[in-house]
């Protein structure tokens, strides 16, 4: 279910699909490359100004799910017009920082990205463009991304589905809001 926060600044709430902290798996593969799957975790959080924060962690994991060692991280900060616009400004750790640009889907959480502007360091690798996707669908986070480089035409390169991490909190004020129940628990269910 998206909850919208009372605090959330009113131009944010189209995007309110995304807040929360969010955790899953997804495949990296990209030529020139080792090919793995990743785990990930991702934070959209809010303080009541005009952009979601964005932050993004990623690990290469083994064949049994453990952490091997850190893939990609990345943070940023997302807009929405009356247009139903985003605009995202995003630094990774590689020495990328990328402008994108796309649309909320009319009538589903769904955000189609495409990058506008790439500036990288000397010592970055060679990163040209990308696209992106994200999307709610059936109370997951799911994502997948796209890129370019010189010698590389724009191809997927990661893609993940991600669950949210309910806190301790939250499933207390989920308790909290349950209606009354009989009191011996069982009658509920006959």
């Amino acid at each position: 279910m998206i909850q919208i926060p009372s605090d959330l600044n009113p131009s944010l709430v189209p995007l309110a699909f995304l807040l929360g902290n969010w955790e899953g798996a997804g495949v990296f593969d990209f030529p020139g490359e080792e090919k793995c799957n990743f785990g990930q975790e991702v934070v959209f959080s809010h303080d009541g100004r005009d952009f979601l924060e964005y932050h993004s962690r990623s690990w290469v994991l083994d064949a049994e799910g453990n952490k091997v060692r850190p893939l990609e991280s990345e943070s940023g900060y997302w807009r929405i017009d009356g247009q139903r616009k985003v605009e995202i400004v995003m630094v990774r750790d590689q020495g990328v920082v990328e402008i994108w640009y796309g649309d909320l889907a009319d009538k589903k959480p769904q955000i189609d990205l495409v990058t506008d502007a790439v500036a990288r360091t000397p010592g970055s690798r060679p990163h040209s463009g990308g696209k992106r996707l994200y999307g709610y669908v059936k109370g997951d986070l799911m994502w997948v991304g796209e890129k370019t480089t010189p010698d590389v035409e724009l191809r997927p390169y990661m893609s993940a589905q991600l669950k949210k991490v309910v806190t301790p909190e939250e499933v207390a004020e989920m308790a909290r809001n349950l209606p009354d129940m009989p009191d011996d628990g069982i009658a509920f269910f006959r």
